[in-house]
């Protein structure tokens, strides 16, 4: 029997920033030889479909998994769990900019309501732990924490997973994350169909070549460890986003009809569960309830009480519904119950005020 080798998942960054390049490389390079590690690369997570090979692969993991990516540790968790890729939420000692340095254990995820996710079938028997590639520009952090993560969680068991047959060779790591140097080369060779677990193209010998491209996206992803089940954004939505499933529980169920750049339902959700991760507000993108290190209650400061919010909710699915040719209906649509009486004091003004006292 052999030790069972964690899976560790690199998250390419969208784009071609040769900074964050440089450290997926230096990373997955490292990873490479490491005996207790078994490293895979993948495209954004947030781009990938639910077809994608790289999705796929994700999906074939069953154990424990550590995925890296350039998004807030949250984001991960959830896109991940709308894929059906479910687990406990591992403890990192990495913090996202922001996040308190201190672990608090009222608010680890273990702490959070029962829930095993969509693909439930390992979650109550594995961990994913999720890791904000923006957190630190060294390579050797990322390698110390997983290597830590590696050694918490080593057992004796048959190896299950691995890049194909094996770690990636260095030639292999070049091809997937310098792609356009292979480019004409693939072009003139046919290369294109895509059969490769971990989103690589291969061609007839089984070589790898190419990575399948995944093109950006924009869709919300909720967080069923903060959501009620209100369903005030299936209420606010126009566009046919939202749907609910066979127990009534609230799905993003059309994500290709969401307005790109438009977060206005996340604005007007009581418990602020309802995430964009490429968003530029780290709120909306999945950040750590905290100002200054002071933990608040981000459901009111952020989208549970404010009327300045609601408008701007408001403005941006009216923006949209003129886009589509269609008729801005202001506040006569889907207008939370809580905000009916906007411009009485309320529990916002009373936070607002003690941060001020506080002279942040």
């Amino acid at each position: 029997m052999a030790q069972k080798k964690i899976t560790v998942v690199i998250s390419q960054a969208q784009g071609k920033n040769p900074a964050r390049r440089h450290l997926e490389e230096e990373i997955a390079a490292a990873l490479i030889v490491d005996p207790d590690v078994d490293v895979s690369l993948v495209p954004h997570l947030y781009d990938m479909s639910a077809d994608h090979t790289g999705m796929l692969f994700l999906r074939s993991v069953p154990g424990d998994m550590v995925v890296l990516s350039w998004l807030y540790p949250r984001g991960i968790r959830w896109i991940l769990d709308r894929q059906g890729i479910a687990g406990h939420e591992g403890v990192t000692l990495l913090k996202s900019e922001g996040e308190d340095d201190e672990i608090d254990d009222e608010t680890e995820a273990p702490d959070a309501p029962e829930y095993n996710g969509i693909g439930s079938v390992h979650a109550s028997k594995r961990k994913l732990y999720c890791i904000d590639l923006r957190s630190d520009s060294d390579p050797s952090v990322y390698l110390d924490e997983i290597r830590r993560i590696a050694g918490e969680n080593a057992v004796q068991t048959v190896d299950l997973m691995q890049w194909i047959q094996g770690s990636p060779q260095q030639p292999q790591l070049e091809r997937y994350l310098h792609p356009d140097r292979m480019l004409e080369a693939a072009k003139s060779n046919g290369q294109s169909k895509p059969v490769n677990g971990n989103g690589n193209r291969v061609n007839g010998n089984g070589a790898d070549a190419l990575p399948e491209p995944a093109k950006r996206r924009w869709y919300p992803v909720i967080d069923y460890a903060r959501c009620t089940n209100c369903l005030e954004c299936i209420d606010f939505c126009l566009f046919g986003v939202y749907g609910i499933d066979q127990v009534d529980r609230i799905l993003v169920e059309q994500q290709d009809n969401c307005k790109k750049g438009c977060p206005a339902c996340s604005r007007v959700c009581p418990e602020n569960a309802i995430i964009f991760p490429g968003h530029k507000s780290p709120a909306i993108a999945g950040a750590p309830g905290e100002v200054a290190g002071l933990k608040i209650d981000l459901s009111q400061l952020f989208g549970g009480g404010g009327g300045d919010l609601l408008d701007m909710a408001v403005a941006e699915r009216d923006a949209e519904l003129v886009n589509d040719g269609r008729e801005a209906v202001g506040m006569t649509v889907g207008i939370p119950k809580r905000q009916t009486h906007v411009g009485e004091r309320d529990e916002l003004d009373d936070l607002m005020d003690g941060l001020d006292e506080l002279a942040l």
